[in-house]
This record gives structure tokens, sequence and C-alpha cells, in this order.
């Protein structure tokens, strides 16, 4: 693949590229992540053969690795401006995704935060009280996920599933970014939408039809606010790692989500100008 003219078109926690005349994407991670993009790829290949609405992957051998990195390339759906699609087209995908059974390769077992620690030890932009006061967090709400009382059983889960990882495809909504597949419990799909309605705007309303198009409503759920909570952690390590790299929007970010953390505002917005 050409390395001229690739357009960026997303850096977070991968790097994401366009290839403009051969209309592919190339999403970018660190080599050490290669088994993860490995299985990412296979996941949405099955998903794709049992007709899920699934971003798809260039029929090559991927990951490509290169040094400390590694690239996995997609099919290119252009979005000429669309807003993205409302959530009830991801709660349908989800139900369909989650009455699959077992798939045809070994997927790990979903951990939560699991990279965290690590990001959080090797940082170098955070104080050392913000450092440890994380670490406290994160052991507590690990120590308390597991002790809950889950109801709808464990499977294939997409990990990372929200509204912003769907893309139009003409009339069709497809769901991307299937780097932290895992098996685990079901819920885990739902709380990141819900998540929304916390911390981004994300309507009552919009989340309800959410619910009501995959068929189960956790709102009452009293495990719920335990996976927003973690969903919370879980948001900070890519700011963490891009405010390392000297990212100023990242580190206000960062500076922000940690202010609301440590005083206890669960509902306090992270929309910045």
């Amino acid at each position: 693949m050409p390395s001229h003219g690739l357009r960026l078109l997303h850096r977070h926690a991968t790097g994401v590229y366009l290839i403009p005349d051969r209309s592919v994407v190339v999403r970018v991670s660190r080599a050490s992540d290669r088994s993860r993009l490995h299985t990412a790829v296979q996941v949405a290949r099955w998903l794709a053969d049992h007709g899920i609405a699934v971003t798809e992957p260039l029929a090559l051998d991927q990951p490509l690795v290169d040094n400390d990195q590694a690239a996995t390339f997609w099919t290119y759906y252009p979005q000429y401006g669309r807003p993205t699609p409302p959530a009830h087209y991801l709660g349908t995908l989800l139900r369909r995704i989650h009455a699959l059974g077992d798939p045809p390769l070994p997927l790990p077992r979903y951990q939560p935060l699991a990279d965290l620690a690590h990001t959080l030890k090797a940082s170098t932009c955070l104080s050392d009280d913000d450092r440890v006061w994380l670490l406290d967090r994160r052991n507590h709400l690990l120590s308390v996920y597991e002790q809950l009382d889950l109801h709808l059983g464990e499977g294939v889960i997409h990990g990372d599933a929200y509204p912003g990882n769907t893309l139009w495809d003409g009339d069709t909504v497809r769901l991307g970014d299937w780097d932290e597949c895992a098996i685990g419990p079901r819920e885990l799909d739902l709380a990141n939408t819900v998540h929304g309605g916390r911390r981004f705007g994300r309507s009552s309303e919009a989340i309800q039809a959410f619910l009501t198009a995959y068929g189960q409503n956790i709102l009452t759920w009293p495990g719920l606010h335990t996976l927003l909570d973690l969903r919370d952690l879980h948001t900070l390590g890519a700011y963490i790692r891009r405010a390392d790299a000297g990212d100023q929007t990242a580190a206000a970010h960062l500076t922000h989500r940690l202010s609301t953390l440590r005083s206890g505002d669960a509902t306090a917005s992270w929309l910045l100008d």
C-alpha cells in the first residue's frame, strides 16, 4: 500500500487513514496488538458471513506488521457529512450478534480495564496523586464487577459498542472497530450507549429506542452503575497516552474528566467546546 496520499480520518486509540484512490481504510495500531487485530479481522469476516452488517476487512492476510506498528485494511464507507446513525440501529445489530452461537475461533475473555494499570504506571503526564487515585479506583471497580449479578448471559461481545462505531453504507448501518471483541457478559455492550447519556448528551429517548431495538431494558438493573463507572475509566486510556505524547487537546479533556471523577460527579458532561 502506498504511503503517499494517505489522509488521516481519525486518531485516538488507533490511527485511522484513508487511501483515497483505492477506497481503503488503514487502521494503524501497536505491533504488540497483532494478535488482537488478527482476531478482529477474523470475527468481522465471520459476522459478515452470517449476514451481519459489519465493516468488512480486505481479503488479504492481516494484520501487516512493520517494526513497532501493525495495520489492518478495511472497506471504506464514505459518510458524506451524514450524522452518526441513530442508536436504535446499534441495538438491532447487537441483538443479532448476541444471538449467534460460538465463533469458529477462540476469543479472549473480556478483561475490563486490562491495559489501564500499565498506562497509568507508565504515564509521564499524570501527577503521582492522580495516578494512585486512578489505580485505587480501578481496583475497587474490578472487585465490584466480579460480584455483579448478571442476567443476559455470556457470548461474543463487541467490547466497545456505541453509536460512534457505526457507519452508514447507503441505507444500511454497519458496526465497525472490532479491536476489543471478546467473550463476556452481554450487558457490557449495552452499557456503553447508556453511558452516552451520562457524559455526552445522548437523550433518554435515544437510549430507550436503543434498548427497545435490542429487546432488554437494563436501566433498572443494579449493576448498571458499576459498568458506567468502568466505562468512565476505560475512556481515559487513550487520552493519557495522547497527553503523554504532547497532545494538548487530549490533555485538556483528561484534566476535565479527572476533575469530575475525583469530585464524585457522576453526571457531569464531558463534552468540551
